[in-house]
């Protein structure tokens, strides 16, 4: 089977009720991003770092996956599908995809905050004064700004061989992960699924300026009438 990768962005979970990462005014969930999602932040005010990660992560439990999920986990019946996700929710898992990689992190693991490896699933809240096994403070799973990439070179090594590639409700703005594109092969046809577009169809680029559920759906008609 050929190998289809599937890059996706906030835009394949917003129809599940799970709000973009960041509103026109550069807020999440009426927070500076930099307050909540990077290591000064976390720094300057653990408590409330912690607290807007928990709400997030008890927002997991009243939202189930989209027609988008489910229609990219059914493509596994005729290609070998690898989705490489920059959100950081769990919906592409629970419609029933195989092989996931998280960019960004994920809300249902904690980590040390000295210590990368040392992950642990989390499913409630988390406090301050929650520890790892060595002693030191659990933070959230989730790569910050200013934060390496940790999975980047593993996604590379994945869009690298794609004969597909289906790029499903992401800005192409946030770098590392916007660049992937970029390592597919030369053959690769690159199909663009977002409302709003920040690229236009040419060559081997096809755009469906859709929402990810309806846009996802014509492209595997597509993808299956050339079977």
């Amino acid at each position: 089977m050929k190998n289809l990768v599937v890059l996706t962005g906030a835009g394949v979970s917003a129809e599940s009720g799970i709000s973009t990462f960041r509103d026109a005014g550069g807020l999440w969930e009426g927070h500076d991003v930099m307050e909540v999602a990077s290591p000064q932040g976390f720094a300057a005010n653990p408590e409330l770092v912690l607290n807007f990660y928990n709400l997030r992560r008890a927002q997991l439990k009243e939202v189930e996956p989209n027609l988008a999920h489910h229609c990219i986990a059914g493509m596994e019946r005729n290609f070998n599908v690898h989705v490489i996700t920059q959100n950081v929710d769990d919906l592409h898992e629970r419609a029933g995809s195989s092989n996931i990689l998280h960019l960004h992190g994920e809300l249902r693991k904690v980590r040390s905050s000295k210590n990368y490896h040392d992950q642990l699933h989390w499913e409630d809240d988390l406090h301050l004064g929650d520890l790892c096994d060595a002693g030191s403070q659990l933070r959230p799973h989730i790569v910050w700004f200013g934060e390496e990439v940790p999975a980047m070179e593993q996604a590379i090594q994945i869009t690298a061989k794609a004969d597909v590639l289906l790029i499903v409700g992401t800005s192409l703005q946030v770098y590392p992960a916007a660049g992937l594109k970029d390592y597919v092969p030369d053959h690769c046809p690159i199909y663009f699924v977002d409302p709003h577009p920040s690229l236009e169809s040419n060559g081997r680029l096809k755009v469906f300026a859709e929402n990810a559920s309806t846009g996802v759906q014509k492209v595997a008609d597509l993808l299956n009438m050339e079977l």
